[in-house]
């Protein structure tokens, strides 16, 4: 699931761990790609760039997390379903919490289905159309935003390799601006239960952002908690980020 959405974001003044953090993420999107010269993916949460996946048929799953940022703290739920077999739909909301007492409420919602299936060593692609209301307190920012975007998935050594990719539009409910979306993420698989995830990715004008992270199973394919630091390519402290999360995914059990 992707939300298109960013504020400023915190953390600590170490420039040395910025440049460490994002020759990684850089090293882990590249990989995929050398792995082949010399030789069931879950990219949700907590990745920005999206996986060419839906949920199993007639099953459900329930994505919540929180991240810190310089300025704000958020908190998220996001449940998704798919009742068709080839259409996940999400509805969800967030709450973005700063200082002062100033909020914003955020409602998303967003439908994607799959036009190639992925398949061991293989690669699958589809469309995502979704969109945000804002809600403040009366200083929070308030608007509609519209997004689309294609993710397409690519698997590598019996499936321990993923890179991702996405391609999309936006459009800002506040300033009616609209731009180009794009991400470029990969995982790698470490143990049986836990991956590696690294990932660049632009939403808005300037420099793309960068995340990296580790995501891990409780209970394989049923329960997953992760990790992720993440920043703006060249930035210091003022848009850092971190955040944990929790991810419920159900055996199928719609009508």
């Amino acid at each position: 699931m992707t939300i298109f959405r960013f504020d400023l974001l915190s953390g600590f003044d170490a420039p040395k761990a910025r440049s460490h953090c994002a020759s990684v993420v850089f090293g882990l999107t590249l990989l995929p790609m050398l792995l082949l010269t010399s030789g069931a993916v879950h990219a949700a949460r907590p990745m920005i760039t999206d996986d060419a996946r839906i949920v199993d048929d007639k099953a459900c799953q329930l994505e919540s997390w929180t991240r810190h940022n310089r300025d704000s703290d958020e908190y998220w739920a996001l449940p998704a379903c798919n009742f068709t077999g080839n259409l996940e739909l999400a509805v969800g909301a967030g709450h973005t919490r700063v200082p002062n007492g100033r909020s914003t409420t955020e409602t998303v919602f967003q439908g994607k289905t799959l036009f190639r299936q992925l398949e061991t060593d293989s690669w699958s692609w589809g469309l995502a159309v979704g969109g945000a209301r804002h809600d403040g307190n009366g200083q929070g920012r308030i608007g509609n935003d519209y997004y689309a975007y294609v993710p397409a998935t690519f698997a590598f050594r019996d499936d321990h390799v993923f890179l991702h990719a996405n391609l999309g539009w936006s459009r800002d409910g506040e300033t009616r601006k609209q731009r180009a979306t794009w991400g470029v993420g990969s995982e790698l698989q470490l143990t049986q239960s836990t991956w590696l995830i690294g990932e660049t990715f632009s939403q808005q004008s300037g420099r793309p952002f960068y995340q990296v992270g580790v995501r891990r199973w409780l209970v394989q394919d049923r329960v997953q908690i992760d990790a992720t630091y993440g920043n703006r390519l060249g930035s210091e402290s003022q848009e850092r980020w971190f955040s944990i999360g929790l991810r419920l995914l159900s055996l199928p059990f719609l009508p």
